[in-house]
């Protein structure tokens, strides 16, 4: 026969004690600030390993700059060219400013600063026939990029190497 559980002793009138609370499979509190505090740990980790810089390649030398065709003559020169600001060919009434350097042969060009004023007079004759759709987006920048830089070559009989934009600035 099976034991039957023992009943404490009540006196009429008294209550009986409270039923023992039953697991109902939630997490209790000490369970949730433990979860919590491991999540926590588990991030910070993760963001201080993202945070860390990956090893880089050793950086060029200043005055090497890409040309398009990727070789730069060991005596390039950098020379500023003068801000060119004029307005687009449509809409009339937007502006285009325009801050670039050219890349050159030091041995070949003996005045850099006459070379970019002649470069500077091409390229504003040329941003006054452009229009604002043509500047637009990535890809108009990219075409506006690449004329440029096959006007300065040309200009310069190739004597320029690229023209890199500084700054372009559409209003």
């Amino acid at each position: 026969m099976a034991a039957e559980p023992e009943l404490p002793d009540l006196t009429p009138g008294e209550a009986p004690p409270p039923a023992q609370p039953v697991a109902s499979g939630a997490p209790s509190l000490m369970q949730t600030i433990l979860a919590t505090v491991v999540v926590t740990v588990m991030a910070g980790g993760m963001g201080a390993l993202f945070a860390v810089p990956a090893p880089s390649a050793p950086t060029p030398a200043a005055n090497s700059e890409p040309t398009p065709g990727g070789v730069v003559p060991a005596a390039s020169g950098l020379f500023e060219m003068p801000p060119i600001v004029t307005n687009l060919g449509s809409p009339k009434d937007t502006w285009i400013r325009l801050e670039a350097a050219i890349v050159f042969d030091a041995k070949s060009v003996e005045h850099p600063e006459t070379l970019a004023e002649e470069i500077a007079g091409d390229e504003l004759a040329y941003l006054r026939t452009v229009t604002l759709a043509q500047v637009e987006g990535p890809v108009g920048l990219e075409n506006i990029r690449q004329d440029l830089n096959e006007r300065a070559a040309i200009r310069s009989g190739g004597k320029v190497g690229e023209l890199v934009i500084r700054t372009l600035v559409v209003q």
